[in-house]
């Protein structure tokens, strides 16, 4: 099976090649260091290396407490930071301005056996700590034969991906386990990864809740918030394909049965579709400005005729909780399985969410249980359950209240992980 899977990958490779162009039209980071994408990397340090794959730039902010603390529990180790995503390389690239050599980025090579060993041969790195979903089977086996020890922390696997993954089982079960060490986010995964064929994966929580918000994004925030006025903030963050047709429509119906005139922030997830929503924004003849128009030291005044504040930034995320009255987490009104609400919590700030949230389960379910977060069954239920709390200051502070205690409560990920990967290091 995994010859097969050798085959389709080297068919697909010119148009995986041909999808980076395309790709790179909106996105220039896509055409930047393509040699990297098929193995071939510029000269390297001699450093011992502790190799972290980030697809994304979520995965490289989650990866940021542990990365930091293996700097400090190895002095003496530099660390490989890789992505196969753009924004996953520029996200790492500021939040770990401050550490110089310690710390290369590079692009992980495609899942092609020749080129993940001229990866491996470049590097030696010592150990491989895969964050969150990645498991590529030439990956794991060129490292299992390599005996560089793989492990899998800040795991998640949600039911769709489980069933996807079992129907390739002859592929993925070798794979699977051939993990040395798997750090799961929450029991209902750490479940659904023994259905997969790992044996006895460990639950360490999640790792998002041990980064720190940065205080440059709270100045921000407030100072994006005096930029308001007195008006009232409803944030729809990282929001996807699919939702914002479903916000603006709702928020165009809401407009007329509203006393007051808050101001919407729509944040897209991805930044290949910040012109496509603002083409969506003028179709609709709603008053809109953009975030990369403003100065990001002395914004001036939104007037009270904009409807909606288009966050097109990337990095920026903890600046618009911060100036947010309530926030919407995306990706929950469509099946996608909506995004995680610990941003939203440490900022202290009251979350709603959509019904689709199978990759957060648990930690969905505990954000309501403990009254942090309301459930709505779609886009005009988010706007009427907004408005009600907006009516309501007190039940607002609960709900601000109860999300940081939350987000306190379930700090501690980082060091049960570094804990686990001890006999590694």
């Amino acid at each position: 099976m995994r010859l097969l899977y050798s085959l389709v990958w080297g068919l697909s490779l010119p148009f995986a090649l041909f999808r980076l162009w395309w790709r790179g039209r909106q996105e220039p980071g896509y055409r930047q260091h393509i040699a990297e994408r098929l193995g071939f990397y510029p000269l390297s340090t001699s450093m011992p290396t502790i190799w972290v794959h980030a697809v994304s730039a979520g995965e490289t902010r989650a990866a940021e407490p542990l990365i930091r603390a293996l700097l400090a529990r190895r002095p003496d180790h530099r660390i490989l930071l890789t992505h196969m995503t753009a924004t996953g390389r520029e996200t790492g690239g500021k939040l770990f301005a401050d550490v110089g050599p310690r710390l290369d980025q590079a692009f992980l090579p495609y899942d092609i056996n020749w080129m993940i060993r001229r990866f491996l041969r470049h590097f030696s790195p010592q150990l491989c700590v895969l964050i969150e979903t990645e498991v590529w089977p030439n990956l794991i086996a060129q490292c299992e034969l390599q005996s560089i020890p793989v492990t899998l922390v800040n795991a998640r696997l949600s039911e769709k991906s489980l069933r996807k993954a079992q129907r390739l089982a002859t592929l993925i079960l070798p794979a699977a386990r051939a993990i040395s060490c798997v750090a799961a986010q929450s029991n209902p995964d750490a479940q659904r990864l023994q259905e997969l064929g790992i044996e006895r994966p460990d639950v360490t929580g999640n790792m998002k809740f041990d980064v720190t918000p940065p205080p440059l994004m709270g100045e921000r925030g407030a100072a994006l918030r005096r930029s308001f006025g007195e008006r009232q903030v409803i944030l729809c963050a990282s929001t996807r394909d699919g939702e914002e047709e479903l916000i603006l429509q709702a928020f165009v119906e809401q407009i007329p049965l509203l006393q007051t005139n808050p101001l919407l922030i729509i944040t897209p997830r991805h930044p290949q579709r910040f012109d496509h929503v603002a083409s969506m924004l003028e179709a609709r003849g709603i008053s809109y400005v953009r975030r990369s128009t403003l100065n990001h030291e002395e914004i001036a005044p939104i007037t009270k005729d904009v409807q909606v504040l288009l966050g097109d930034s990337m990095g920026e995320m903890y600046m618009y909780y911060a100036a947010c009255d309530i926030a919407f987490v995306g990706g929950s009104l469509v099946a996608l399985g909506g995004h995680n609400l610990i941003e939203a919590c440490a900022m202290g700030k009251p979350v709603l969410t959509g019904t689709h949230t199978f990759n957060f389960s648990e930690i969905t379910d505990q954000a309501i249980a403990c009254g942090a977060a309301f459930r709505v069954d779609g886009a005009l239920s988010l706007f009427r359950q907004a408005h009600a709390l907006l009516a309501d200051q007190q039940q607002r502070q609960r709900m601000g209240e109860a999300a940081y205690a939350f987000f306190l409560q379930h700090q501690g990920a980082t060091a049960r992980t570094m804990h686990l990967l001890e006999p590694y290091l």
